[in-house]
């Protein structure tokens, strides 16, 4: 009897050869032929899952966002103080560690190729803003921002802060490790919370 395929699990060990490829050679080394030797598949195997380098490029950057969510998802769904509840969340979107830093690299990596790409993935929205909105709006309804907070405005410059300690880790990773980063961050997200009650 013929060995069952599982064709989704496939398509994800390809991306994961992607990431690989991206992190250790850079958008430029990412070939179809250096991705299919990579996931130690055939050139035409690779291409029956994915027929265009741009639709595995696509589906690669999508599985990193998929990821970082499904790990929020499950912080959220932990039976924890609201207060650590939107720490870890927070935590979450910086590279905390090197699983973290190989999708940020890979993620910084998508963004410039994508960014001139006519008709390619759509980079106007990364998921991580209208996250931190619901996150504020999470804190807010928690009692954990003081009542006359500029939601808007903090909302910004959590984001801004976010990405820029992830730029910084990913360009300087000995300065900026996981615990610098989470010190910065919780430095700030002390000043932004009210006092608990």
């Amino acid at each position: 009897m013929p060995k069952q395929i599982d064709h989704e699990k496939r398509r994800e060990q390809i991306a994961q050869a992607t990431w690989r490829v991206i992190s250790e050679r850079g958008m430029e080394g990412a070939t179809v032929r250096n991705i299919a030797a990579e996931a130690g598949l055939s050139l035409g195997a690779l291409r029956h899952y994915f027929s265009t380098q741009d639709e595995l490029l696509a589906y690669s950057m999508k599985l990193v966002k998929e990821r970082v969510t499904a790990r929020i998802r499950e912080i959220l769904s932990l039976d924890l103080p609201p207060r650590e509840k939107f720490i870890r969340t927070i935590l979450e979107l910086v590279p905390m560690n090197r699983e973290n830093m190989v999708e940020m690299e890979v993620w910084f990596a998508f963004t410039a190729y994508f960014r001139h790409k006519p008709g390619g993935f759509d980079m106007q929205d990364d998921g991580v803003y209208l996250g931190l909105q619901k996150l504020m709006d999470y804190a807010e309804q928690n009692g954990l921002l003081p009542a006359s907070i500029d939601k808007e405005l903090e909302t910004e410059k959590l984001y801004a802060l976010v990405d820029g300690l992830a730029l910084h880790a990913y360009m300087q990773p000995q300065r900026l490790d996981g615990p610098r980063l989470e010190r910065v961050l919780i430095h700030h997200l002390s000043g932004l919370m009210a006092a608990e009650k």
